[in-house]
């Protein structure tokens, strides 16, 4: 690809015509009115949005979560997205490199907090939005404002913290039972829980979207129920006080109370069924609810002895063991199972460690696996660790002697590197 066009790549927040049930929240809780819509759509002006986040977690079904890696020069115009029937199709990387463009203007800004590589390397443009060839089928929406039965009632089983800090940050391992109601997950989906109450303004509050923790058989093998990890929020991205009402609502749940559930979403994070397929996971904080689920399913696999797994890699991150979800249990599972590698950025007096350095120190290892076709990557956490992720990713390959540029174009097209950031 040119370099003036690769320069100007960027990923387009974009809302789904298809899913959008035009309820408003998306534009309400925009800070700089960069949301508008008409009779037909919602949109987003690409020379406003500054990425800042704010209109995804009242999305109650997740159609604001929408990204296309488009040149700056090409973005999608207020004017074309208010004619949209359904998004456009994904550019694949050789549809990328067959465009030639000017620079795009300046009034469409960069994503605030971006790599400082972003000018020559975007690692969104990797992400596929395919799922494994042979990942199970996902059911979606089957409970929801566009569904037949608007939500689901379940019951809470338990509710356990695991990790060890105090309440006012603790995390809590939340099981909800649906009885009799048929709500089929695989891991690497999520569930919408609607908090009881209403705003500030008097409105019913929002649905917040919750990745599944647990296998498809359930938390507890052969029941109807799912797990949840959930953090405590108390305080903004910008660490300004504020009690997040889904969070804090969660953690505080007695066992028997009753919650408000959409669902399921999420129809490419899965996990490969083939035997001999290899699973890489990276993950933050409550980014490992997913990788628990995926983990538990393979070791129930292991234990049946009906099921030939490959090669099980974790690169699991936090500010401390203290904050570290589920650190007990992880050291029991087995090493011939799964490698497990964790990174503290805050552990007193050593120095700090992410899950990109630990990509690169166990380059060896992981170099073998991505040039590996059975392989497939996880992604899941903070927006900011993506495009750290992807370039030590990057690194590793071409330390194997492998091009990156060929590799990524695999990954995409193959459904193979998964990015579930936020």
């Amino acid at each position: 690809m040119d370099t003036a066009v690769k320069q100007e790549l960027f990923r387009q927040h974009l809302i789904d015509p298809e899913v959008c049930i035009r309820c408003n929240t998306c534009e309400a809780a925009c800070p700089i009115g960069a949301i508008a819509h008409d009779s037909r759509n919602y949109v987003i002006d690409p020379a406003t949005c500054n990425f800042c986040g704010s209109c995804i977690p009242p999305c109650p079904t997740g159609a604001i979560d929408s990204w296309r890696v488009i040149p700056r020069a090409a973005a999608y115009p207020i004017a074309a997205q208010l004619a949209w029937n359904e998004l456009p199709a994904e550019l694949t990387l050789d549809q990328l490199d067959a465009l030639d463009l000017p620079s795009a203007p300046a009034s469409v800004p960069q994503a605030a907090g971006a790599a400082s590589e972003q000018a020559y390397f975007d690692a969104s443009r990797y992400a596929s939005i395919l799922p494994p060839w042979s990942a199970a089928h996902a059911y979606i929406q089957l409970y929801g404002p566009k569904a037949a039965q608007p939500e689901v009632l379940a019951t809470v089983t338990g509710n356990l913290r695991v990790t060890d800090v105090g309440r006012e940050y603790d995390t809590h391992h939340i099981v909800l039972d649906f009885g009799a109601m048929p709500f089929p997950v695989l891991e690497g989906q999520s569930i919408g829980v609607i908090p009881p109450g209403v705003d500030a303004l008097g409105r019913p509050h929002h649905a917040r979207q919750y990745s599944v923790a647990s296998p498809r058989n359930g938390e507890r093998p052969g029941y109807n129920n799912v797990a949840l990890t959930v953090k405590r929020v108390l305080e903004d991205r910008h660490g300004h006080s504020v009690r997040g009402v889904a969070s804090n609502y969660l953690c505080d749940l007695a066992v028997g109370d009753e919650v408000r559930v959409i669902g399921p979403f999420g129809a490419s994070f899965l996990m490969p069924n083939h035997p001999r397929s290899h699973i890489v996971m990276i993950c933050t904080g409550t980014g490992s609810a997913p990788m628990r689920a995926m983990t538990e399913w393979r070791r129930r696999l292991r234990q049946s002895g009906k099921f030939e797994g490959g090669k099980l890699m974790l690169f699991f991150g936090a500010r401390t063991r203290a904050e570290l979800p589920y650190f007990g249990p992880l050291q029991s599972l087995p090493r011939d199972f799964i490698d497990v590698n964790l990174a503290f950025s805050r552990e007193a007096g050593q120095p700090r460690r992410y899950v990109q350095d630990l990509l690169r120190e166990r380059a060896a290892d992981l170099g073998a696996l991505l040039a590996d076709t059975q392989t497939h990557i996880y992604v899941c956490g903070l927006r900011s660790m993506e495009e750290g992720v992807v370039l030590a990713l990057r690194d590793v390959a071409q330390q194997a002697g492998l091009s990156w540029d060929t590799l990524g174009r695999a990954l995409q097209s193959q459904g193979r590197l998964h990015l579930e950031t936020y």
